[in-house]
């Protein structure tokens, strides 16, 4: 069968012909339909993952989207896994998550773990209230544009983007952001900040970038705020302040989606996806033929890309 696989750390795969899988105990074969790529597909295949990678050569894929051949169901595979990237897999019945029906499956694999890391942190790890100033970072890529739909799904009582990107700025105040500021290093980014949220700061932020941008928007934050983290985008490392931390009684919440207890994991996700079915939410997908898999992964690697990248094994 056909899959992408990795020979060298750092560079792209390609396309081959490897052995089909064979299920063990407890596993299941899925016949994949796509697979999305992700940021931590690219810091595995580098080799930077703090986790490590799977001996060389390897197929990568952190998650995808089929259908079981037992069953017929179609499934989103996610957890401790990779080989997504192939056009059959045999991955644990436990990792498998149900796609509720009606589902377009390029969309049903956005929200996968793009879509589950910006929902989560507003409606399960630290849920947002109606009286929350919401800023969302990062807000131009597919992470930070679920999480401006989610907060205003809850009813947030502001919504701000904040970013680099200008057309992705002006998308989220179309998905519903009230206000929006572009993150170009200006010294007076937390004043804007600030000011976008109201005068006060935000009460609520979301955080997939890290750095600098997560520096400044504690800086920014009211008092009482919370932070939830899912990632680390613009810098693997940041400075906070004490006057801003401790001096504010800020509560700082860590979020990987991969250590989400499974029934809750499995509960959101398919609240994400009937929202999508219903148009209540959107995200925007770049289907990519399989045999285009390498230029995918490098425009991937190049940056945080538009749209959300799903790569096809199947013919819609």
């Amino acid at each position: 069968m056909r899959a992408a696989v990795i020979t060298t750390l750092g560079e792209a795969p390609e396309i081959r012909e490897v052995p089909e899988p064979v299920p063990g105990g407890g596993e299941v074969l899925v016949e994949v339909e796509c697979a999305p790529l992700n940021p931590v597909d690219i810091t595995i295949g580098a080799g930077t993952f703090y986790g490590g990678h799977p001996p060389l050569p390897y197929v990568p894929g952190e998650e995808t989207i089929g259908r079981r051949l037992d069953t017929g169901e179609r499934v989103w595979v996610y957890g401790r896994f990779t080989g997504g990237l192939a056009e059959r897999v045999a991955a644990p019945e436990e990792r498998l998550y149900p796609v509720p029906e009606g589902a377009d499956p390029a969309l049903a694999g956005a929200a996968g773990i793009g879509g589950m890391t910006g929902w989560l942190p507003v409606t399960w790890r630290a849920p947002v209230r109606e009286d929350d100033r919401v800023l969302v970072l990062g807000a131009t890529g597919t992470v930070g544009l679920v999480a401006v739909q989610a907060a205003r799904l809850r009813r947030a009582a502001r919504v701000v983007a904040a970013g680099r990107d200008r057309d992705g700025l002006e998308r989220a105040r179309r998905l519903g952001a009230d206000d929006a500021v572009q993150l170009d290093g200006g010294n007076d980014v937390v004043d804007r900040l600030r000011a976008a949220c109201g005068g006060n700061g935000p009460t609520y932020v979301v955080d997939p970038l890290w750095g600098p941008p997560l520096e400044a928007a504690a800086e920014a934050c009211a008092r009482h705020a919370r932070i939830v983290h899912v990632g680390r985008s613009a810098a693997p490392e940041a400075t906070l302040k004490s006057s801003d931390v401790r001096g504010k009684s800020l509560d700082l919440y860590g979020l990987s989606t991969g250590h989400t207890p499974r029934d809750e994991l499995r509960r959101e996700y398919a609240e994400l996806v009937h929202h999508i079915i219903r148009g209540e939410l959107e995200i925007e997908v770049e289907r990519v033929p399989v045999e285009q898999v390498a230029d995918a992964w490098r425009r991937q690697a190049s940056g945080s890309p538009k749209r959300k990248l799903v790569v096809l094994f199947q013919p819609e």
